[in-house]
């Protein structure tokens, strides 16, 4: 399928980017208007965007229906001011609720039953169930266009920060497990960041890996190892010396129980097994057996 912007409803278009731009994080966003009634709404065009200036942007797009604008962008511009709390598993159905479309002057905190608490440096109030709240003065507010759809980039410097403490780990960190986030997908569908929907990736900051094109033909060229398979191999520094103790120690039942001409696909299978658990320098090992 292809799909030029130009020659599609905008609705459409709007479905296809938001179920394949995803998983999104969410932007739970307290304002207050000129009188002080509080508002909270939430939105998946959202993220952070620099540390120095503590920067976080999102966009409340013009509604693609009848192109509308929402409460939350005319309380900004009347205040400059929002707090932006973050959502967890435990609180999305809540959250769900408060984004229906409420008249004007509605409390958001009262219908969908959450719990206002002040800020300290801006007068929006945070939602005491999430477990980490921004405090933020809007410093931009950007209109990409004046259409149905088109985004509001809502540019924010954040001027305090509050963690639960019951989110972190021993090493003082945010727990991934613990704040249990989920994120935007499309339609009606939600993930949630968690359990076995986690796992890690070593950063390949400081050391560079030794790439694909420096694999061996027989590992690049291999039907049974994958290309996440590959990306672990090419990470290494240097492709590690072979251990002849190991390398018999993970590969003795293969060799006894197959015969040489069929004994290399099986290695690639258990590579690739031990991969799935990242156990790449064993993997490496395997993949130097020779025979």
């Amino acid at each position: 399928m292809i799909i030029d912007p130009k020659e599609v409803a905008t609705a459409k278009l709007h479905g296809y980017m938001l179920s394949a731009i995803a998983p999104r994080p969410i932007a739970f966003a307290s304002t207050i208007d000129a009188e002080g009634n509080a508002n909270l709404a939430p939105y998946s065009f959202f993220n952070a965007f620099g540390s120095n200036p503590a920067t976080l942007v999102f966009s409340p797009a013009r509604r693609v229906r009848d192109n509308t604008i929402k409460h939350t962008l005319e309380n900004v511009r009347q205040c400059g001011e929002v707090v932006i709390n973050v959502v967890d598993y435990k609180m999305v159905q809540q959250m769900s609720l408060a984004s229906c479309e409420y008249p004007a002057g509605t409390s958001e905190f009262v219908k969908a039953g959450f719990t206002p608490i002040a800020s300290e440096k801006i007068k929006p109030f945070r939602v005491a169930e999430s477990p980490v709240q921004f405090e933020c003065k809007v410093k931009d507010i950007i209109e990409t266009g004046m259409e149905g759809g088109a985004g509001n980039l809502i540019v924010c410097e954040i001027v305090l920060m509050h963690i639960n403490d019951q989110v972190l780990g021993e090493d003082g960190r945010i727990d991934a497990n613990k704040i249990d986030l989920v994120a935007r997908m499309g339609g009606d569908w939600y993930c949630r960041a968690s359990g076995d929907a986690l796992f890690t990736i070593p950063k390949p900051n400081e050391k560079c890996g030794i790439g694909f094109d420096q694999l061996p033909i027989e590992v690049r060229t291999s039907r049974y190892l994958t290309g996440n398979d590959l990306g672990q191999l090419a990470n290494v520094e240097r492709i590690p010396e072979a251990d002849s103790a190991k390398i018999e120690s993970l590969v003795l039942s293969l060799s006894n129980q197959y015969p040489k001409e069929s004994l290399g696909s099986h290695l690639h299978q258990l590579a690739h097994e031990l991969l799935e658990n990242n156990r790449v320098e064993d993997a490496w090992q395997v993949l130097q057996f020779k025979f």
